[in-house]
């Protein structure tokens, strides 16, 4: 449930943004460790975009895979399903690199 806020804040931006204009495209940039439904952050926009300058805007999701960085070698790696310790040295303790990214990347708009 927690894609509702995160959608209206999308939208706040979008329209802030866009000035007036009608909004054709959104694209997000979203970190595969964010925890973030692709599908319900349309349904929720459907839904909360319908009368703005945003109505039937299409998002564009990409997603930018994981990466650590192991504390004890250095090693920058990307873990694999549930395994997080370093394939190099086998510390499980990791810095996270990238891959909890969230943020609006681009804003389309006619006009």
């Amino acid at each position: 449930m927690h894609e509702l806020p995160v959608t209206q804040s999308i939208l706040d931006i979008a329209l802030r943004h866009a000035e007036g204009k009608h909004i054709t495209d959104i694209y997000l940039v979203m970190g595969e460790l964010a925890q973030l439904v692709d599908d319900s952050i349309q349904f929720y926009w459907d839904m909360i975009a319908k009368d703005t300058a945003a109505e039937g805007a299409t998002l564009h999701f990409r997603r930018v895979p994981a990466e650590f960085q192991c504390m004890a070698c250095f090693e920058k790696y990307r873990p694999s399903g549930e395994q997080f310790s370093c394939p190099k040295c086998g510390s499980v303790g990791a810095k996270i690199i990238a891959g909890e990214e969230f943020f609006v990347e681009a804003i389309d708009v006619e006009g």
